[in-house]
């Protein structure tokens, strides 16, 4: 299936998840809906829920109340581990296995298994098939992992901070290989990233969390448009109540710059930017409270 028939890549409702150990909600109320054949940055500060949120998609984990489902399958079941591919920080594999042995596995454990794909993903980082996983640096031992998720031609790749170890010019040859695996397969993937300028080009989703909860998950080229940065007297702050909802501000001085989601024609006297969606991320991550119409702001600041 494709386009509007094909199901959802992840989709959640009511989603939360406590760890028993913490007692403190990891997520809490999650609702979206990740469209099929995105590639979709995940974003949210430390402790956000990231890893949890991918953890459960992936069936490691199982939902404490709510429910999340992966290209409408139950996460963990038979059908979903056949068509969903989990790469996680910790990257599991056993290092006395060779490079060989490891993809050999993969082909074992998999019915539908991509040899020559695994087998380029490997080659092209230089990485001998014959070493051991083991002696591998941790930036191969990354490559080895990804091999073996793409390998099994996962219709959706869930993948955990998973460049980290990687020096800028690997990042972007992943970057790259995983943009072609998407536009040629039409596979989903959704990636978490602290590396917000690397999403700007490569990814057309966004999901972000904030404190365990959905604060947006919408289209990226949509959220290039919907939002502008302004710059004017602070005086003017009161023009923006109303039809406008204020993302994030600064003063300085008499000036001020807000990130603004414009739902309307501007009102005053403004410089006005279109943002990056670096911009618009952090933006949403660095506001401590959700965002809210610039009245909300204004009333509270009476009271």
């Amino acid at each position: 299936m494709t386009g509007a028939d094909a199901p959802a890549a992840l989709r959640a409702a009511g989603l939360g998840f406590r760890y028993r150990a913490r007692g403190d909600w990891s997520l809490r109320d999650c609702e979206f809906t990740v469209p099929s054949g995105r590639i979709t940055a995940l974003v949210g500060r430390n402790g956000a829920g990231k890893s949890t949120l991918l953890h459960l998609a992936g069936g490691l984990l199982r939902a404490g109340s709510g429910e999340i489902r992966v290209l409408d399958a139950v996460p963990g079941a038979p059908e979903a581990r056949a068509r969903v591919a989990l790469l996680t920080q910790d990257k599991p594999l056993y290092p006395r296995f060779t490079v060989a042995d490891t993809l050999l596995m993969g082909e074992k454990l998999n019915s539908s298994w991509d040899r020559p794909t695994a087998e380029r993903t490997v080659l092209e980082g230089g990485i001998p098939i014959t070493a051991r996983v083991g002696e591998l640096s941790p930036g191969q031992r990354t490559r080895v992992a990804l091999a073996l998720a793409l390998g099994k031609r996962p219709e959706l790749l869930l993948l955990d901070e998973p460049m980290a170890d990687l020096d800028p010019v690997a990042r972007g040859e992943i970057m790259a290989a995983l943009m072609t695996e998407a536009a040629e397969r039409g596979m989903s993937i959704v990636l978490s990233s602290h590396v917000l300028p690397e999403l700007e080009q490569t990814c057309d989703w966004v999901l972000v969390l904030r404190d365990g909860r959905v604060e947006l998950s919408e289209d990226a080229d949509a959220l290039r448009e919907s939002h502008v940065v302004l710059t004017g007297h602070t005086d003017q702050a009161d023009i923006l109540a109303g039809s406008h909802t204020v993302v994030h501000r600064r003063a300085a001085g008499r000036q001020m710059t807000a990130l603004v989601r414009q739902r309307g024609p501007l009102r005053g006297d403004w410089h006005v930017e279109r943002p990056r969606l670096e911009d618009i991320l952090v933006g949403y991550l660095e506001t401590g409270e959700p965002a809210r119409p610039a009245a909300a702001e204004r009333t509270e600041a009476a009271a």
